[in-house]
């Protein structure tokens, strides 16, 4: 992407959130990842190498190896994140004690692909422990959000009651992403190369043809592969409702 790989881009894009600490490229221990290595060694970008598919368990080794008391995830398909988002979350957690998890996902309401979750080292390993479902051990943090019961949770929302979570797709998982993503780029990192949310969507309302290159994939999540094992889904959403949500688009 203008130059430098994608997952490049998006660690630029972290750090330059204000509250950043250090960033760590949480990859996988398969030989096709040992371009990955490479890069970061070139970059100057911290890393791990993991277990491909229990991201759970390289999420808590990450955060033991680098003596993390506080660990963000953020999804290496999220290219475009706002670091002014990843601000707005990391100050809600440090503004408000005794939290141990707060995310911008429970419920979403910024597009798809601005997902900033932060947790305690001590939830990490509690979940690290405890979680024995596929979908706990693959997607790392639903043990967590799943047990308000056992976590103090916190979220946080889009100002004035926005929501564009189901209907703009930042977020990189198909070929027609990574057009948009690309589209984007060329139109605004010239100018700007921290562009945000705000500027995106002012682009896609001013420019509707890329609205439109991923527009029918929009409100697709991985919940759907899942949804026998889900029981809840935030403070708000049932089961029923993810299933629903699932079905405006199938695969």
């Amino acid at each position: 992407m203008r130059g430098k790989p994608l997952f490049v881009r998006q660690a630029e894009r972290v750090l330059a959130a204000r509250l950043c600490g250090r960033v760590v490229i949480a990859t996988t221990t398969q030989d096709e990842d040992d371009i990955i290595v490479e890069i970061c060694r070139r970059e100057g970008l911290g890393y791990y190498r993991g277990h491909p598919q229990d991201l759970l368990d390289r999420h808590y080794q990450t955060a033991l190896q680098f003596g993390g008391e506080t660990v963000i995830k953020i999804p290496s398909d999220c290219p475009l994140i706002d670091p002014v988002i990843i601000d707005k979350v990391i100050g809600y957690w440090l503004g408000n004690n005794g939290y141990d998890f707060v995310s911008n996902l429970h419920p979403a309401s910024w597009p798809d692909g601005n997902d900033v979750e932060i947790m305690s080292f001590r939830a990490l390993e509690q979940a690290w422990l405890e979680a024995d479902r596929p979908m706990e051990r693959e997607h790392t943090t639903p043990y967590i959000w799943e047990h308000p019961e056992r976590f103090r949770i916190g979220n946080v929302r889009m100002e004035g009651g926005a929501d564009y979570s189901m209907t703009h797709r930042l977020t990189i998982d198909y070929e027609a992403d990574y057009q948009l993503i690309s589209a984007v780029f060329e139109e605004l990192y010239p100018a700007d190369p921290m562009f945000g949310v705000d500027a995106i969507l002012a682009l896609l309302n001013r420019r509707p043809e890329l609205y439109a290159i991923n527009a029918d994939l929009a409100g697709i999540n991985w919940y759907r592969h899942h949804l026998d094992e889900l029981k809840t889904v935030g403070a708000a959403q049932t089961k029923q409702e993810v299933q629903d949500r699932s079905k405006i688009h199938t695969l």
